[in-house]
């Protein structure tokens, strides 16, 4: 299964979750047992790491992850835009596959 595109738009200042169901052939998958993570970067290439995106599996059965970023965080970046993906994992990494991919525009908050 190759990851599938999935842009995203955040407000700086403001905090941001996304839950995301994960599906093969149209079966719910069974994430018992995995992790996920997903970072953002500035450039799809960079080194530079923006931020981490706090990731959850509430309930693995259900193939459910949850997704989510601060405040703080997203009002210490600079507006513009950012790429990201979504990885699940196995311990050790003895399995990873990356679910989504794609870019993250963050738009320039006012208030402050």
């Amino acid at each position: 299964m190759s990851a599938a595109r999935y842009d995203l738009v955040i407000d700086q200042g403001s905090d941001f979750a996304i839950e995301f169901t994960i599906s093969e052939s149209g079966v719910v998958k069974n994430l018992t047992g995995y992790s996920a993570r997903a970072q953002l970067r500035p450039s799809k290439g960079s080194s530079t790491l923006s931020a981490s995106f706090t990731c959850s599996i509430p309930a693995p059965t259900t193939g459910k992850i949850n997704m989510s970023l601060t405040n703080s965080t997203s009002t210490s970046l600079t507006a513009g835009r950012f790429y990201y993906d979504l990885e699940i994992y196995t311990s050790g990494n003895s399995a990873v596959s990356r679910l989504l991919h794609g870019e993250v525009t963050l738009t320039q908050e006012v208030t402050r």
